[in-house]
């Protein structure tokens, strides 16, 4: 009997063993299958919003072959717009062209001066009293007289005020002489206050307005970057000869004795006399006094 008893123990032990890992397995694919489930409806959910996304994408590509079809690109309509505003570009053109062939005076601002094709082949620009810039046919009168008479003819103005009214670039473009471009600068300087950089000076009696050598000299320096002060020593020499030629002489040299620190020198200077004729200015019979001495020439 005692064999029996010693049999059936581990028979129960290894039965509830069994058991207990069954209810274990049991537990496991419960969880498994509750995930498998949720996973389940996750995807048929991913699914139906990947349905709803090819459905969008195929109305998308259905209004975009709509649009293509009814619409030209991008490309044909810039082209299209392109050649409209060229037409009409080309029409104002041959309108203003026949207008200024009429005599019309025409604010500069609205002409394309390269663009238009009249008789002759040639505009002038004229400043009128209202202190507008006009294009004219040269030497053309207005019939309607907008802007008041002429003040000044681009054609009147001597060649270094021609070559003031340039900027840089049409400067360069105009002359390749450093000189030329210096005097037209140094004028510029003295007739228009925006450049800020002016060396000129007041004059007294007969002399409306004068610049020293040595101040042109450090006026070089400074405008010119690099510049050595041998370099620009004779920079100042062509400078002058270049202020002439382009002035048609209306501008005079004067040399003068000066003293500083005990020593003598000659001081050139350049001269703009009070009765000077130049085109567009009115100087005063007697300019303001202002100083006559200036730093040595080198």
């Amino acid at each position: 009997m005692s064999t029996n008893s010693e049999h059936s123990e581990p028979t129960a032990s290894i039965v509830q063993t069994l058991a207990t890992e069954l209810e274990s397995l049991r537990e496991r694919l419960d969880t498994l299958e509750a995930s498998l489930e949720r996973k389940t409806e996750r995807l048929d959910r991913l699914e139906s919003e990947l349905q709803r996304e090819r459905a969008a994408n195929e109305r998308l590509e259905a209004r975009i072959e709509e649009l293509e079809r009814t619409r030209p690109p991008l490309e044909a309509r810039l082209d299209a717009h392109e050649k409209k505003l060229n037409a009409n570009k080309d029409r104002i053109g041959e309108l203003q062209a026949r207008e200024l062939e009429k005599g019309a005076h025409l604010l500069a601002a609205n002409v394309d001066e390269s663009e238009l094709d009249v008789a002759g082949g040639r505009l002038e620009r004229v400043s009128k009293d209202d202190g507008g810039q006009y294009f004219r046919l040269p030497e053309s009168d207005d019939p309607l007289e907008r802007g008041g008479d002429v003040a000044l003819a681009h054609g009147d103005l001597l060649p270094i005020q021609q070559l003031a009214k340039m900027d840089d670039d049409s400067l360069r473009a105009t002359t390749s002489s450093l000189p030329s471009r210096l005097a037209a600068k140094l004028w510029k300087a003295r007739t228009d206050p925006a450049v800020g950089d002016d060396p000129w000076e007041n004059g007294c009696k007969a002399v409306h307005e004068y610049v020293t050598a040595s101040d042109m000299k450090h006026w070089i320096r400074r405008r010119e970057t690099g510049i050595s002060d041998d370099y620009a020593k004779k920079l100042v020499s062509r400078t002058i000869d270049a202020l002439l030629e382009l002035s048609k002489h209306r501008l005079a040299i004067e040399r003068t004795r000066q003293r500083k620190n005990g020593l003598e020198y000659t001081e050139r200077r350049v001269l703009l006399m009070a009765d000077a004729d130049v085109p567009g200015e009115r100087p005063s019979a007697t300019a303001r006094d202002g100083p006559e001495t200036g730093d040595v020439d080198g």
